[in-house]
């Protein structure tokens, strides 16, 4: 009597294939938080630059700046939390939180304006 084998995969084939794409999520999924996290910054320094531009078309209208985010028809990027806490005929400045980033924080001061931590240079956009 001869058995005729059936075609497929034997259990330790398949568990060999789950142990390899474990070990691959296990190097990808470190490195993608990274690059996410990289993403968000970017978002919340772009929001920054877009709020400088506002900022300064308000000017060149009202020949003082604002800290009104209506006002300036200033609308974030999604997660981001933007704020104006000086704003003066002379300079402002401006902070951009991230609500997946927790303390991360990136600021940025014009003109006379009070620095506010981490910026150092006038019109740089700093991160902590």
């Amino acid at each position: 009597m001869t058995k005729s084998r059936t075609s497929g995969f034997t259990l330790i084939e398949l568990l060999i294939v789950v142990v390899i794409i474990g070990i691959l999520a296990a190097i990808a999924v470190p490195k993608f938080s990274s690059t996410k996290g990289q993403a968000f910054l970017a978002s919340m320094r772009s929001d920054l630059r877009n709020l400088a531009t506002a900022e300064e078309g308000y000017y060149y209208s009202n020949n003082a700046y604002s800290s009104n985010l209506s006002q300036l028809n200033f609308l974030t990027s999604a997660g981001v939390t933007v704020s104006v806490p000086e704003a003066t005929t002379g300079g402002w400045s401006g902070s951009a939180t991230h609500s997946a980033l927790g303390a991360e924080k990136c600021t940025v001061y014009f003109g006379t304006a009070t620095a506010l931590s981490p910026a150092t240079l006038e019109g740089r956009i700093t991160c902590n």
